[in-house]
C-alpha cells in the first residue's frame, strides 16, 4: 500500500502543551541554553532521547499486573532470563536499572589505566566510563561512516584494518573490544553481519573478548535482512540469535529495543567475570535476580523483547525515519545519510557553515528548534564528543557536528513528524541569521548533560 499506518491503536492519551516563541525564549534562557535542563511539559515535541521514552503495548502492562516482588527469586527474573536467553544465548543474564549501570559494573573490572577498549564508535555513557576508569576509548568506524552525505548501507561497521593494526601493537593492553549496534553516535547506522562476524574473528585471534553494546540490536537486525545479501528470507529471531553468537556478552539499556521506561542487563559467559559482576551489582543495584529493578519492570521487559522483533513494528519505526529524511532532503537539509533506525541526524556543520565547530552549531540548532516549534533534540558534536588538547587545553572540535532527532516508540503519529518537518524547514530558511553558542560553565564528565551555554554576540 501507498500508506504505511501506525501498527497499533491509542487507548489512551496525554495532553501537550502549547507555548509562544516568547515564552519559549524565556525557558531557554532559564535554563542556561542546555535543552536537558528544560521541563518536558515546556516541550511540545521531544526528541531528545528514544531511551526509556516510549509507549508500553497493553500486553507490557498487563504483564506488570504480574510481577512477582520477591527480593530473590522471583519468577518474574526467571521470566526475564529466559527470554533474554532466547535471542542472546549467553549463560550468565545479570538485570541493572538501565544500560550504563551495566557499563560501570563491566568497566569497574575490566578497565584501568593503559588498557585501550576499541569500538565502532563509543557513545557517551559508554566512554564516560572507560575514561572515568582511566583506560582509553578507541572508536574505528570505516572511513564512510564520517562522511555524513555519502550513501552507504552499513556506515556503522568497524574498519578491520585499523582494529587489526591497534591488535597487533597493544592486543595485550586491550581488555575486551566492543561494538555498538546501531551505531548511535555515527547517526544509527547499522553494522554488517559480515562486519560483526569479521571483528569477532578478529577479537578472538588474539584471544580479545568480543562484546556488543545491543541497545538497538533489533533495529540493526531489520536492517541486515533489508540490506544483506543472504538475509532476506531469514527471521528476525533467528538473525538477532546469529549475531550474538559472535560475540562472548553484551550491555543493553531494555529501554531502547527492551521497549520499556526503565531496566537493562549485562550478559555474558565468562563464570568468573560474572561472578565478579554479581558481587558489585549487589553493592550498587540490589540482588542479582531483581538488580535495581521492579519485578513488574522485569516481566514488562520479557514482553517488550518479544514484540521488538515484530516484523510489523521495525517496518513502521524505520520507515517514520526514512520519511523525515526525505522530506528534509527534499528542503535542501543536510542529515546523515541514509537515515538510521531510531533518529533522523541533521548536519550542523552544513546547516550553519558560518558557525565553527567551536562554537558549537549543533547547540545553537536544538536551541533554535526549540524556539521556532518547542521541539526538543540534542546536539551530538564538539560539545558531547569535544576533547581537550592536554597540552594546550584547546578544544578539538567532533569529527561531525550533529543534531539528533530520536523518535520515542509508539508515542508520535505522522501528524507530529509533518509540525516537526515544518519547523525544521523554516528553521533552515533563517539559518543565515544564527549565531553560536559558547560555554559558560562545564562538569568534568558528560558536559553536555549540565553544561551551561550563551548565545554569542557579534
Amino acid at each position: 500500500m501507498k500508506n504505511l499506518i501506525e501498527p497499533f491503536k491509542i487507548k489512551m492519551v496525554e495532553s501537550i502543551r502549547q507555548t509562544t516563541a516568547k515564552q519559549r525564549l524565556a525557558i531557554l534562557k532559564t535554563a542556561e541554553y542546555n535543552l536537558f535542563m528544560v521541563r518536558a511539559e515546556d516541550v511540545l515535541i521531544d526528541y531528545l532521547t528514544d531511551s526509556g521514552t516510549g509507549a508500553m503495548s497493553d500486553r507490557q502492562w498487563g504483564a506488570m499486573m504480574i510481577g512477582d516482588e520477591a527480593y530473590a527469586g522471583s519468577r518474574s527474573f526467571f521470566r526475564f532470563e529466559k527470554a533474554v536467553r532466547n535471542i542472546t544465548g549467553f549463560k550468565h543474564i545479570i538485570p541493572t536499572h538501565q544500560g550504563r549501570a551495566a557499563e560501570r559494573i563491566l568497566f569497574s573490572i575490566i578497565a584501568k589505566s593503559g588498557l585501550i577498549i576499541p569500538s565502532n564508535t563509543h557513545f557517551d555513557t559508554t566512554r564516560a566510563n572507560i575514561e572515568y576508569n582511566k583506560a582509553e576509548a578507541i572508536d574505528l568506524v570505516i572511513p564512510e561512516g564520517k562522511i555524513p552525505d555519502l550513501v552507504h548501507p552499513f556506515k556503522g561497521s568497524m574498519d578491520l584494518g585499523k582494529l587489526d593494526n591497534l591488535l597487533k601493537k597493544h592486543h595485550k593492553n586491550i581488555p575486551l573490544g566492543m561494538m555498538t549496534v546501531t551505531n548511535n553516535s555515527g547517526g544509527g547506522q547499522p553494522l554488517s553481519m559480515e562486519n560483526i562476524r569479521a571483528t569477532s574473528k578478529l577479537l578472538h585471534k588474539y584471544k580479545v573478548p568480543f562484546f556488543l553494546d545491543a541497545c538497538r540490536f533489533a533495529e540493526n537486525c531489520w536492517f541486515i535482512k533489508t540490506r544483506e545479501k543472504g538475509y532476506q528470507k531469514k527471521g528476525l529471531l533467528d538473525i538477532a540469535r546469529e549475531m550474538f553468537s559472535y560475540a562472548d556478552g553484551c550491555t543493553m539499556s531494555a529501554k531502547k529495543d527492551g521497549m520499556v521506561n526503565m531496566g537493562g542487563f549485562l550478559a555474558l559467559n565468562d563464570d568468573s567475570l560474572a561472578m565478579q559482576a554479581r558481587n558489585l551489582l549487589i553493592l550498587t543495584e540490589g540482588f542479582p535476580s531483581y538488580g535495581g529493578l521492579a519485578g513488574r519492570d522485569l516481566e514488562a521487559i520479557a514482553v517488550g523483547l518479544e514484540e521488538v522483533l515484530h516484523e510489523d513494528y521495525l517496518r513502521y519505526r524505520i520507515r517514520t525515519a526514512e520519511y523525515m529524511g526525505e522530506q528534509l532532503l527534499a528542503a535542501g537539509v543536510s542529515i546523515i545519510r541514509p537515515t538510521g533506525g531510531h533518529a533522523v541526524y541533521i548536519d550542523a556543520k552544513a546547516f550553519y557553515p558560518h558557525i565553527p565547530p567551536s562554537q558549537y552549531p549543533g547547540q545553537t540548532l536544538v536551541c533554535e528548534l526549540y524556539k521556532q516549534g518547542g521541539i526538543r533534540g540534542v546536539e551530538i558534536g564538539s560539545v558531547m564528543f569535544g576533547k581537550k588538547n592536554p597540552k594546550t587545553g584547546a578544544d578539538i572540535p567532533a569529527a561531525m557536528e550533529l543534531v539528533r532527532l530520536a523518535f520515542p516508540r509508539r508515542v508520535y503519529t505522522q501528524s507530529h513528524f509533518d509540525f516537526a518537518i515544518e519547523v525544521i524547514i523554516n528553521t533552515f530558511a533563517d539559518r543565515e541569521k544564527a549565531k553560536g553558542m559558547k560555554i559558560t560553565w562545564e562538569p568534568p564528565f558528560l558536559r553536555h548533560f549540565t553544561a551551561h551555554f550563551a548565545p554569542i554576540s557579534r
